[in-house]
């Protein structure tokens, strides 16, 4: 007698990190989630147990990226490969496409800190395993991330909290300020000259997921108007990687945003202080306010490793590339069936 075989259960959709919104809300607080729990236990989640290797290209130099991925990905049990510049064919002798087909079927995870967005588009459209955008010219995901953590670990939330940006409004901070803040529920205000504001199509996208999560979106010229009771007050450097021609101008046009006691002053009386660093005392941030008792820069600076360790393991739970411990009670884990944890490759 025959039977019919059971289906088979579908496959899992494969899941990149690009930009910020490639997280739904829930999503997004999955992660957080899992960030807190890994913070707990550091060495739980192992889905990189092998070793796998995970291999982080550097395009641009970095001191917070580059030792927080090689320890996350050591930490989840894996082998990290660091690339520098020139020591590849990636985008020169070879293609990203063909590059990404290789790596597949070597690795475990790619990570890329590089110039153009579409290269990682590009990336991720032809890898058959997780890729994560560690920074590009237009968005910065992962150090949101990081930032979203420190505000839960200090505010006890996201939601409802007022989140303001001050200085260059027309980079990949800005960008990824406004559309994870929003996403995590946050009213961000955005504050900078005429000219370096983000531009209509990232502020579109922001004003879209507020409409999900209660969040709002205010971009403006006034930094006072930014600062005026706010919870959460963070900057970058005025002179990023290839602007240093630019910067006596860009001291001069910035001058009005940078954050000093004054700045504070106007927040809220128990506002945090946030900074991606490299931070330039005396520039975007006076020493007074990064030093001072409102700082938690370097609780932000850690949290790239625990949060980056929770999206790797994330993506590739999600992915269907390995699963969580077992009994693991992190965000939503359970609920979406990631049973005791296996070697995903």
């Amino acid at each position: 007698m025959s039977t019919t075989p059971a289906p088979a259960a579908p496959a899992a959709t494969l899941r990149h990190f690009l930009v910020d919104t490639d997280l739904t809300p829930a999503e997004q607080s999955e992660v957080l989630d899992l960030a807190q729990s890994m913070k707990a236990e550091r060495f739980r989640h192992r889905p990189l147990a092998g070793p796998q290797t995970g291999i982080v290209f550097f395009d641009k130099t970095s001191t917070r990226t580059r030792v927080s991925f090689a320890a996350g990905i050591a930490d989840l049990g894996g082998q990290p490969l660091i690339v520098n510049p020139g020591e590849t064919q990636l985008g020169h002798k070879e293609s990203i496409a063909d590059t990404a087909r290789v790596l597949s079927r070597m690795v475990s995870v790619i990570v890329w800190r590089t110039f153009a967005q579409s290269g990682l588009q590009e990336m991720a459209e032809h890898a058959t395993v997780p890729v994560v955008n560690a920074l590009s010219d237009d968005y910065h995901p992962c150090q949101l991330l990081a930032d979203l953590l420190t505000v839960r670990e200090h505010k006890g939330r996201t939601e409802g909290l007022v989140m303001a940006y001050l200085g260059d409004a027309a980079n990949n901070m800005a960008n990824s300020y406004l559309l994870a803040g929003v996403t995590a529920g946050m009213h961000v205000r955005i504050a900078g000259p005429a000219g370096y504001l983000p531009q209509a199509p990232v502020v579109a996208a922001a004003e879209d997921r507020a409409t999900e999560t209660g969040g709002s979106v205010l971009v403006t010229t006034d930094a006072a108007q930014a600062l005026d009771g706010a919870d959460v007050v963070v900057t970058d450097t005025w002179i990023s990687m290839g602007q240093e021609e630019e910067k006596e101008a860009r001291q001069s046009l910035f001058r009005d945003y940078a954050v000093d006691a004054a700045a504070m002053g106007t927040a809220a009386p128990d506002a945090i202080f946030l900074h991606c660093l490299p931070a330039y005392r005396g520039f975007e941030v006076a020493a007074e306010v990064i030093d001072g008792p409102q700082s938690v820069v370097f609780d932000e600076a850690e949290n790239r490793l625990h949060a980056q360790k929770a999206l790797m393991a994330w993506l590739l739970y999600r992915s269907g590339l390995a699963t969580a411990p077992d009994g693991a009670a992190d965000g939503a884990l359970g609920a979406a069936g990631v049973g005791p944890e296996t070697t995903g490759r």
